[in-house]
């Protein structure tokens, strides 16, 4: 069996809802970011997930993603895993990006990064330490993180540059699957949000 990853974003917190940056900040989940998570866990313990027995689970340990883990009913299972924490903004934590243009005119944070914080190069390689963690033993795996490390997560299982990213939206409490097609890595379903609809 070729092994695949879900992938869970946190529900929705104040600075999510207001665009803002939000690395190592431990914000919390926003009532409505609970009962997503909640939602969330609804769906993947239903018949067709069953729980996802068998699969191994990781959360970052910020609460925010902890939470969601812990609501979603897979706390007991999952391990925290640093690896798995959001991009760490530096200067830029906290700001939205129409701050930041403000000061930096033209600025895209997937080709300029941000100053005093995590570079592209070792997002990057965080990232593909979570992708040969993935793919190193028969079975799937489940991880609970945030948006632009699994943004980054997704363009290097596909074996693209981290800027790659930049063109894939992930909403919160979203839930997205990466596998195979042909033999290749491919993305198997993207920024899902049908739970919330419900």
């Amino acid at each position: 069996m070729a092994p695949r990853i879900l992938l869970a974003r946190h529900g929705q917190t104040e600075w999510s809802l207001l665009g803002r940056h939000t690395g190592r900040t431990d914000i919390p989940l926003l009532d409505k970011g609970r009962q997503g998570a909640e939602l969330l866990g609804k769906r993947l313990h239903r018949a067709r997930w069953a729980g996802l027995e068998g699969y191994e689970i990781r959360t970052s340990p910020l609460s925010r993603a902890r939470e969601t883990c812990d609501l979603a009913g897979f706390g007991a299972r999952a391990e925290e895993w640093d690896t798995l924490m959001e991009w760490d903004y530096g200067a830029y934590e906290g700001m939205t990006p129409a701050e930041i243009h403000a000061v930096r005119p033209g600025w895209l944070i997937w080709r300029d990064g941000v100053p005093e914080g995590e570079t592209l190069a070792q997002l990057s390689a965080r990232a593909d330490e979570v992708v040969e963690w993935a793919r190193s033993a028969d079975r799937d795996v489940l991880v609970f993180a945030h948006g632009h490390i699994l943004r980054s997560i997704a363009a290097r299982w596909l074996g693209e540059d981290v800027s790659f990213a930049a063109r894939v939206r992930l909403d919160p409490t979203s839930l997205s699957a990466l596998g195979w097609a042909y033999g290749a890595p491919a993305i198997e379903r993207w920024n899902d949000t049908g739970h919330l609809e419900a």
